[in-house]
C-alpha cells in the first residue's frame, strides 16, 4: 500500500491523477438551482432537489462512502492515499450528493498553480453518480459547484481526464463548456486512450488574434448560472475549440510538408 501511494500521489501532484474517471451517463445540459436545509452529514446543503441534496465534504466519516462509490465505476485502482491527497489538501472542492443518508453522488476536485505557465488551474479527479440516478442532471451540478468554488478562488482553467469511450461524460463536459484540448494514448491501466478537458474561466492573451488556448488569461469569460448570457459562455467555448483545432492543424502542416 505504501509502495501504492509513492508511485500515485506525484501523478496526482502533476496533475495528472490516475484516471480522472466520470462515472456519468446522459446527465443532462446544464445545473439547477436550489436550497433547503438538513444534509446526509450534518451540513447544511448548498441545493436540494426532491429527495437528494447537496452537500460539501465534511470530515474523514465521509471518506467511506465517497470511496464505495467511485469504486464501483473505475477502470483502475486507487488506494486511499490518492483519496486523501486531494480531499485532504482541498476539502473544500469535495461535494457529495446525499439521498436518504448515503452518498448517491461524489466529485472530488484540486486546484493549484500550473507550474509551466504559472497560471490557477483546476483539476476534476474523480466524479461519480449512482447508476439508478443518472439522468437527473446530478453530475452536471457537482461540476458546477466545484467550478464556481475554483472561480472564487481565482482559477484561469480547469481540466480534467475521461476515457475516450465515455460519452455520456464527454456530453455532459461539452454541454458545460469543456472543450478537448489533446488525446493522450494508452493513458489508462486498461490500455484505453483518454481525452483531455479544457474549461477556461478566462479567455488567453490574443485569443481572438489567434493565439489560441495557452498565453496569460487576461478576459473572464465564465458564467454562474443567473448572472448573465449562457449562450455567450457556449459561443466562446466553441470559439475555443475552433481556435484549438486551427493551431492543431497549423502545427500538423509543417509535418506533412517536411515527410512529403
Amino acid at each position: 500500500l505504501a509502495q501504492d501511494s509513492a508511485r500515485l500521489a506525484p501523478r496526482a501532484a502533476r496533475g495528472g491523477a490516475p484516471a480522472a474517471m466520470v462515472a456519468v451517463s446522459g446527465d443532462g445540459d446544464g445545473p439547477a438551482d436550489g436550497g433547503g436545509v438538513g444534509g446526509g452529514n450534518g451540513v447544511v446543503p448548498v441545493l436540494s432537489d426532491g429527495d437528494i441534496t447537496f452537500v460539501p465534504y465534511k470530515d474523514e466519516h465521509d471518506m467511506p462512502g465517497i470511496i464505495e462509490l467511485i469504486e464501483k465505476d473505475l477502470s483502475e485502482p486507487y488506494s486511499i492515499f490518492t483519496y486523501r491527497y486531494f480531499i485532504n489538501n482541498w476539502p473544500d472542492l469535495c461535494f457529495l450528493t446525499m439521498r436518504e443518508g448515503r452518498c448517491v453522488g461524489a466529485i472530488v476536485c484540486k486546484l493549484d498553480v500550473h507550474r509551466c505557465r504559472n497560471t490557477a488551474r483546476g483539476y476534476i479527479a474523480m466524479l461519480a453518480v449512482q447508476k439508478d440516478l443518472r439522468g437527473r442532471r446530478i453530475g452536471s451540478r457537482l461540476v458546477r459547484l466545484c467550478l464556481d468554488r475554483m472561480m472564487d478562488r481565482g482559477a484561469d482553467e480547469c481540466v480534467l481526464e475521461t476515457e475516450v469511450t465515455n460519452s455520456g461524460a464527454l456530453g455532459l463536459y461539452r454541454s458545460l463548456g469543456f472543450v478537448k484540448e489533446k488525446r493522450l494514448h494508452k493513458y489508462y491501466l486498461n490500455g484505453n486512450d483518454a481525452f483531455r478537458l479544457k474549461f477556461l474561466f478566462k479567455l488567453p492573451e490574443r485569443f481572438y488574434d489567434g493565439g489560441g488556448c495557452l498565453g496569460v488569461p487576461s478576459e473572464p469569460c465564465y458564467v454562474r448560472d443567473g448572472e448573465g448570457s449562457a449562450p455567450a459562455a457556449a459561443a466562446a467555448a466553441k470559439e475555443v475549440d475552433t481556435t484549438t483545432e486551427a493551431a492543431a492543424a497549423q502545427v500538423s502542416a509543417p509535418l506533412v510538408e517536411a515527410k512529403a
